[in-house]
């Protein structure tokens, strides 16, 4: 039934998310003794998203948000080194060992027995790089491609790149927003398997799901299955609901 079945990296594979939330709070500690105001979190949010069209997505991008955001909360009062610890930040945020999700190791080499498999992740380059090397799953994946973004745009550009049908492709991910509406816009399937912590920017609502159907499944074990089922009936019914996440920290 399917051709091509396309995994994310980040919180679909292995833990990602978590690195921030935990960057997060020692990056609380260290400003809240310079701020003017209460730290609420929403204002490195906010310049984590305003910076997305300058630095993209990743964990450099991050690192400079913070900087910019302890400038700006402290007016400018933040000593140089502070700045240099958040720097170490992000340093120890690239140092940190790939750890994968459960089921990972034993979910990818049984399916690429019968399927090829791809990964189609986004973010910094060399960052994604280093972590798909580090995973010990990069000789699994005929293909990997890591994008500036996720949108329609640059997955039919994929699909064009890779002759690939989207009716005979399957994407599996974390991200409704990222992995799973954009695919499902142009005919292929989905497999949504939630991360217990989303980044605020990666949440849709209720309206932008609409009426798109996708698969939803507790964690990437039961993946397998889930193929198996709809080879033999490929008219199952997909399920759809509200991913539920919190705020990046």
């Amino acid at each position: 039934m399917f051709d091509v079945i396309a995994f994310d990296a980040d919180d679909t594979l292995w833990h990602n998310e978590t690195i921030f939330t935990v960057t997060q709070d020692k990056f609380r500690q260290l400003v809240e003794p310079y701020l003017r105001s209460s730290w609420t979190g929403q204002e490195l949010f906010e310049t984590e998203v305003r910076n997305l069209r300058y630095f993209g997505y990743g964990i450099k991008g991050f690192v400079l948000s913070m900087i910019e955001t302890a400038i700006e909360m402290t007016g400018g009062q933040i000593p140089s080194h502070e700045i240099r610890k958040i720097i170490d930040f992000g340093k120890a945020m690239l140092d940190t060992p790939v750890q994968l999700l459960d089921h990972v190791e034993r979910v990818i080499p049984a399916l690429v027995r019968s399927y090829t498999l791809m990964i189609i992740t986004k973010g910094d380059l060399f960052d994604q790089e280093t972590k798909i090397a580090k995973s010990g799953l990069a000789e699994y994946f005929t293909h990997i491609e890591i994008l500036s973004d996720k949108t329609t745009k640059t997955y039919q550009a994929v699909f064009n790149k890779y002759g690939i049908d989207p009716q005979r492709f399957m994407m599996v991910g974390n991200s409704l927003r990222s992995d799973i509406l954009p695919v499902i816009a142009l005919g292929a399937c989905a497999v949504h398997i939630p991360y217990h912590v989303t980044w605020a920017h990666e949440i849709v609502s209720h309206h932008e799901i609409g009426d798109l159907q996708y698969f939803e499944l507790e964690h990437i074990g039961l993946l397998p299955g889930l193929i198996e089922s709809l080879t033999r009936a490929p008219g199952v019914k997909t399920r759809r609901r509200r991913a539920k996440g919190v705020h990046h920290g």
